[in-house]
């Protein structure tokens, strides 16, 4: 069986212990770290890179919820499990992703089955081929090779979709919602309805008016807005 790294994010110390102890009768289950906010979670996570997250909702400050939609725009996301008192956030689970969802205090039967859900769901994960180096780019008369990490915005204009790479422009009739689709994974981050942005070319966030911000991203002139709806989630995922 594949090892699993996981990693406890919970303000409560029994809650850990009571986990840690759960999962310690899984011998290829281990704990890499735990996690007593929601701030934290976010630097362990970077630094161990564990397979699996195992989060509280209610921690005080940042919720769960939060901190599952800041792990979403990471390179390499581990999988989130939601580990909690509460049972009325399952709708809010399931927009963020999660692979699961128990509930406390945690019975020996519940984490069991989580477990094989993450034997499963690593297993197919390995099986899976590794993504693409370069993506196609349809344009009016040929297909264009890009690479992911040369692009730096994404816009919507008309309808064209324009894609701004650290060199040149490209307009395409791809819709947004199919760039984004295939970039998914690559730290591309939905700021506006009409904007889509890579993460690591951002290089200033500038309040606008009404709650709304702009961006300065690197190798552009132009500045690109941010809708109010996304700034809370783009911030939390930029200073993770």
């Amino acid at each position: 069986m594949k090892p699993i790294r996981a990693l406890l994010v919970d303000d409560e110390r029994f809650s850990r212990e009571e986990l840690r102890h759960l999962l310690s009768m899984h011998s290829h289950v281990d704990i890499a770290a735990e996690a007593k906010s929601a701030y934290e979670a976010l630097e362990l996570i970077l630094v161990h890179k564990p397979d699996v997250v195992f989060l509280d909702i209610d921690m005080g400050g940042r919720t769960g919820i939060d901190v599952a939609s800041s792990i979403r725009q990471m390179d390499h996301p581990p999988l989130i499990v939601f580990a909690t008192a509460y049972p009325d956030y399952a709708v809010d689970a399931f927009r963020v992703e999660a692979l699961d969802y128990v509930l406390k205090p945690f019975e020996e039967e519940s984490i069991n089955r989580v477990v094989r859900r993450l034997d499963r769901e690593m297993e197919a994960e390995a099986a899976v081929p590794a993504p693409r180096r370069k993506i196609p780019l349809q344009l009016e008369d040929s297909i264009q090779y890009l690479r992911p990490e040369d692009i730096a915005v994404i816009y919507r204009e008309g309808s064209q979709t324009n894609v701004v790479t650290t060199n040149e422009v490209f307009s395409t009739r791809q819709t947004l919602k199919e760039m984004e689709e295939k970039l998914s994974g690559h730290s591309f981050f939905r700021v506006h309805k009409g904007y889509l942005v890579n993460l690591h070319h951002v290089a200033e966030l500038v309040p606008w008016f009404n709650g709304a911000y702009q961006l300065k991203v690197n190798g552009m002139h132009e500045v690109v807005p941010v809708s109010r709806n996304y700034v809370k989630e783009l911030r939390l995922t930029l200073e993770a």
